[in-house]
């Protein structure tokens, strides 16, 4: 019993720091985060605090430092993920948007290659045009040289037959 007397009695005996000896101490860290002994011994003289006090109080201060910049590293990397989420899922609304876009050209395009097809194009066994057919759309599909699709009129042109000449 007497000893937890004795151990509430001195934690409640401790004083704690005035402000200005907080300033001088946070002033000092700004300048050095590691504290030397030289420096412990003249901030003791300075603050009447004894030199193992100082340590202590830099220790924590330190550790409390480097909380705060893994907090601030931290929040700094969930806004680059949140920012990265976003972006993933604005690309991918866009690549469904394509994606539908190109949907919606391709279905007239095999259904006037179907009736394009003469009794030389062959059917293959699900009732779709041949490969060799496929083959020779796409060629008239993409720009020889930068693989960029037709132009609609040169589309309507090779549809009606007459391959851009009247």
């Amino acid at each position: 019993m007497a000893y937890q007397n004795n151990y509430h009695s001195s934690k409640h005996n401790k004083k704690r720091l005035t402000q200005d000896q907080v300033r001088l101490l946070e002033a000092s860290f700004g300048s050095n985060k590691k504290l030397d002994p030289e420096l412990k011994l003249q901030l003791s003289r300075e603050l009447g605090i004894p030199p193992r006090r100082i340590a202590i109080w830099y220790q924590n201060k330190r550790a409390r430092w480097k909380n705060e910049i893994l907090e601030l590293d931290y929040n700094a990397l969930q806004m680059r993920l949140d920012m990265a989420i976003t972006q993933k899922s604005q690309l991918e609304r866009e690549v469904g948007r394509l994606q539908a876009e190109l949907q919606k050209v391709q279905q007239p395009q095999a259904r006037a290659g179907a009736s394009m097809c003469d009794t030389n194009c062959s059917f293959n066994e699900g009732g779709g045009i041949s490969s060799v057919h496929e083959d020779h759309m796409k060629r008239y599909w993409l720009d020889n040289v930068n693989d960029e699709v037709l132009q609609v009129e040169q589309l309507y042109a090779y549809m009606m037959g007459t391959n851009g000449t009247n």
